[in-house]
C-alpha cells in the first residue's frame, strides 16, 4: 500500500501533518518531493478522483 502524506521537517525530524496508520517500529521507504511539486501531484490526483473530462485531457492541461 502506498500513499502521499505532507510532513513538515522540525529539528531534524520529519513530521506527519495528520495521524498515520503505522505499526511501532515499522520500516517505510520515503521519497522527497519539494512542496511545488506534491502541490501539483495532489491537485493532478484530485482532478483524476472525480473527472469531469477526459482524464488524459486533464493531464495535457495541468502541464501547461
Amino acid at each position: 500500500m502506498g500513499e502521499i502524506i505532507e510532513v513538515i521537517y522540525e529539528n531534524g525530524v520529519l513530521k506527519p501533518l495528520r495521524p498515520l496508520k503505522l505499526k511501532e517500529g515499522q520500516r517505510l521507504r520515503v521519497r522527497i518531493l519539494s512542496t511545488g511539486l506534491s502541490e501539483f501531484i495532489k491537485s493532478v490526483e484530485e482532478k483524476l478522483e472525480r473527472p469531469e473530462k477526459d482524464p488524459l485531457e486533464i493531464l495535457t492541461t495541468v502541464r501547461e
